[in-house]
């Protein structure tokens, strides 16, 4: 099952269920929080409470991405609790790629590897532990609140202050925590981590300010585990034409990290488990145009396409000059 959250034509919000006829509004709910909460709440899966609400109205999909009222599939009504967060050096890449690394890190002495080389070791090393315990710690950065997530379809700001604005195509787990104060996964969607990686060249030390940047996910909520082996296309148009394009491996079976390995490390800090919060994680990705020599301009256009995943994400860039809302401090 795949949803989307979106506005009807009155503005208010609405879950519907993609179908081959279209977007069937499911009954009784206004948002995806709402939905996860109610089956929580059942003790239902997802699926099976769809099941017993129902669905009414037929919504056209193109109408509703053409007209920009397909919402991120997950978010919460107070963006302050909405945690956004990521994990880096989690893909390997490829098959060939895994090969190679494995030859350059497992005998290296850790004296002689730079840090991102020394995690990146661990991470194969102990990312996928056999008996189903945790296992090593992943990089881990904080990226926002509700408030940065710029809808499908819509531009992502560029702030000012911003040496660069590159796209990140991976998968984002989504999910909601219950009344117990237990993690609930929702499903995975398609996200742009997009990064200020001009400025994270300069010192990875400024990656957690690189990453503080806004970002898109979905359209759609892929509700059901990840499957091992996910296969997508991240793509840059400019002026209509396509100036980048490259295939990015993800699914554990491209990972140094299992899914559960990064879920435990994101949701053993109790601050993570507030009832009601909803907490949207982008899994690290593979591939980047930054690396390749792109140099990205205001207007690309950024698509990244899962099969699996229903449509495409798509956002435009847009460099927005007054970010900074605090003209001074002022004292007390």
């Amino acid at each position: 099952m795949r949803l989307i959250q979106f506005e009807t034509t009155n503005g208010k919000r609405a879950v519907g269920v993609v179908s081959p006829d279209g977007i069937a509004q499911i009954n009784d709910v206004a948002s995806t929080r709402d939905l996860a909460l109610d089956a929580i709440r059942h003790k239902q899966k997802i699926v099976d409470r769809v099941a017993v609400l129902g669905t009414g109205e037929i919504h056209d999909y193109d109408a509703l991405i053409e007209a920009g009222r397909v919402l991120a599939p997950l978010d919460h009504p107070d963006t302050a609790h909405c945690i956004i967060a990521g994990t880096g050096l989690t893909h390997i890449g490829s098959a060939a790629s895994r090969s190679k690394m494995h030859e350059s890190t497992a005998d290296a002495d850790e004296a002689e590897l730079n840090d991102t080389m020394k995690m990146f070791k661990w991470g194969v090393e102990g990312g996928k532990p056999d008996n189903g315990g945790p296992g090593v710690q992943p990089e881990w950065f904080y990226k926002g609140d509700g408030s940065i997530i710029a809808r499908p379809g819509a531009d992502l700001p560029v702030p000012s202050f911003a040496d660069d604005e590159g796209e990140e195509p991976e998968v984002v787990g989504l999910y909601v925590i219950g009344d117990d104060a237990v993690p609930y996964r929702v499903g995975f969607a398609i996200g742009n981590e997009a990064t200020d990686h001009v400025m994270e060249k300069k010192n990875y030390l400024y990656l957690a300010h690189s990453k503080l940047r806004c970002c898109s996910y979905g359209p759609e909520l892929r509700v059901g585990d990840l499957p091992s082996n996910v296969e997508g296309t991240a793509r840059i148009r400019r002026d209509g034409e396509v100036i980048w394009e490259k295939p990015f491996p993800t699914g554990e079976d491209n990972m140094s990290h299992s899914i559960a390995n990064l879920e435990y490390h994101h949701f053993k800090y109790n601050q993570f488990l507030n009832p009601g919060d909803v907490h949207v994680q982008f899994l690290g990705t593979s591939v980047a145009s930054f690396a390749d020599g792109v140099v990205t301009k205001d207007g690309d256009v950024f698509e990244i396409d899962i099969p699996e995943f229903g449509r495409p994400l798509i956002n435009g860039t847009r460099r927005v000059e007054e970010t900074v809302k605090m003209a001074s401090i002022k004292a007390l």
